[in-house]
C-alpha cells in the first residue's frame, strides 16, 4: 500500500517529478518507478533486490505501455556515489534493522545530496515506531479500498510522507 500511495500522489502531482533524476528504492512490481516515469522523470532507475521484482517491473512496463525501466538489483543503500533528485521508498520500513539502516543512509544521503525524500507506507509498527517520527512530515494520507485493507490485516490507510532529517 506504500507504494500504492506513492504512485497516487506522483501521478496527482507531476511536478515531483517532472524533469528530475528519480531512484525508486525497494521498488517491488515498479510501481511508483513507472508513476515517475509518466510523470515526465527524465531518468528512473528502479532498484530491488529480489530479482523477481526485476521480471515483475518488465512485465508492468510492458502493461503500461512504456519501454523497459532500468533495474539494479543490487542493494543501493549506502550509495553516496550517484545524485538523485528524488528518492523513492514504498513499504520499506517493515524491519527494525533496515530501518536503522535507511534512517542512516538517507540522513547522510539528504545532508550531502540535498534530495527530495518520499516514503509511502500504511503504518506499520516498524514504521510507526521508527524513532525519528519526528523528522517525518506528511504529506497525503489515502483511504485504502476494502481488498486492500483485507490482504494488509485492516491497515486501513497509506501515507506519504517527507524526510526531513
Amino acid at each position: 500500500p506504500g507504494g500504492q500511495a506513492l504512485s497516487r500522489y506522483l501521478l496527482d502531482n507531476a511536478t515531483v517529478t517532472k524533469s528530475k533524476k528519480v531512484l525508486d528504492l525497494g521498488s517491488g512490481c515498479g510501481a511508483s518507478a513507472i508513476a515517475a516515469f509518466m510523470s515526465g522523470a527524465t531518468c528512473v532507475l528502479a532498484n530491488d533486490i529480489d530479482p523477481v521484482a526485476a521480471v515483475s517491473i518488465g512485465m508492468n512496463c510492458e502493461l503500461n505501455n512504456i519501454a523497459p525501466l532500468p533495474v539494479v538489483t543490487v542493494s543501493l543503500i549506502g550509495n553516496m556515489e550517484e545524485k538523485w533528485d528524488v528518492i523513492l521508498l514504498g513499504d520499506m520500513f517493515y524491519d527494525e534493522e533496515l530501518v536503522a539502516d535507511l534512517h542512516n543512509w538517507l540522513t547522510e544521503y539528504k545532508r550531502f545530496h540535498g534530495s527530495e525524500i518520499l516514503i509511502g507506507d500504511p503504518g506499520r509498527a516498524q514504521f510507526t515506531s521508527y524513532t525519528a517520527q519526528n523528522g517525518l512530515q506528511k504529506v497525503i494520507e489515502y483511504e485504502l479500498t476494502e481488498t486492500t485493507k483485507k490482504e494488509n490485516y485492516g491497515l486501513t490507510s497509506s501515507t506519504v510522507w517527507r524526510f526531513l532529517p
